[in-house]
């Protein structure tokens, strides 16, 4: 885990009301802002895509960027498997993330999910084992802070 997905953890803890003193291990650098090429206001969705893969790969079965799908500048498709074995298929988009899909490839123009600011909220929604996932790593992280007396 690096000082970015810690940073993310501790901003995500703090937002919701619990007051977390985080000081990473190395300075925190984006790996997002430092991936993404920007043309204008518009972001490859591919590289995001790639990112929001790594961020969250320790915590689901499967997670990649779409082969099949066509990426874009503005859209790019992610499929999931959570660790309960549930196959998804997510559109990124500036909206954020949603379900289009309930097989890996897959986009039903007729499902209108709902868009998540964050994978995390998204994968939180669909998955208990995420968030056990999730949540584990979260407690390890702090344990060796901890330990390190930090």
């Amino acid at each position: 885990m690096n000082a970015v997905w810690l940073q993310r953890i501790c901003n995500r803890l703090n937002s919701n009301g619990m007051e977390i003193d985080c000081q990473p291990e190395e300075p925190i650098v984006s790996s997002f802002d430092e991936d993404c090429v920007e043309l204008g206001d518009v972001k490859d969705m591919r590289l995001e895509a790639e990112a929001v893969v790594n961020d969250v790969l320790f915590a689901v079965t499967e997670m990649h960027v779409s082969q099949s799908l066509n990426s874009a500048l503005d859209v790019a498709y992610i499929n999931v498997e959570t660790r309960e074995g549930n196959r998804y298929c997510l559109e990124l988009t500036e909206a954020g993330l949603r379900v289009v899909g309930y097989a890996f490839d897959q986009v039903d123009e007729d499902l209108s999910n709902q868009y998540h600011e964050t994978v995390y909220s998204l994968l939180d929604t669909l998955s208990p084992g995420y968030r056990e996932a999730f949540g584990n790593a979260l407690l390890q992280r702090l344990e060796r802070l901890k330990q390190n007396g930090r």
